[in-house]
């Protein structure tokens, strides 16, 4: 009985969490982490990129890590 009642509020918990991130998404607050990124840093980064410089390059001038370029940076385009 007391893990019917357990799962049970398990599943209000996550229903009220998803109503307020929805929300606050709906007031245009973002939710989750402040992201940690310098936009300067990210900017050079974006720059260098653009010049043909590769991953490895990047990660070590910009002190950025390399899934953080990956998720923040456009893909490169495909030059045919």
């Amino acid at each position: 009985m007391l893990a019917l009642f357990a799962e049970m509020e398990r599943t209000y918990a996550t229903e009220r969490a998803s109503h307020a991130r929805a929300v606050a998404a709906a007031h245009g607050r973002q939710t989750g982490r402040p992201s940690t990124v310098n936009p300067d840093k990210l900017e050079h980064a974006i720059m260098l990129r653009e010049k043909g410089v590769p991953i490895r390059e990047i990660v070590s001038k910009t002190g950025l890590a390399r899934t953080t370029l990956y998720r923040h940076l456009p893909p490169r385009s495909q030059s045919v």
